[in-house]
């Protein structure tokens, strides 16, 4: 599969020019998704996945974000 600009942005990383209400937009924004059933079912299907297991929660958001996005982008 070719390269994203997805697959150029850091998973654990934000630029550090954002300001306290983006980080309180992200984290309110997090803990939707995190809440949500796709997110959740998304969880399920990649139980088994080592290196999620190892992640925490804003990573694991951020990969299925991306692979959301790559998928609806086909």
């Amino acid at each position: 599969m070719a390269k994203s600009s997805f697959d150029l942005l850091p998973d654990a990383t934000l630029p550090s020019s954002l300001s306290t209400s983006d980080d309180n937009i992200w984290a309110g924004l997090k803990q939707a998704i995190a809440l949500s059933s796709g997110f959740q079912r998304w969880q399920n299907e990649h139980k088994f996945d080592d290196d999620l297991c190892e992640i925490g929660l804003d990573c694991q958001v951020r990969r299925y974000l991306r692979e959301t996005l790559e998928t609806l982008a086909y």
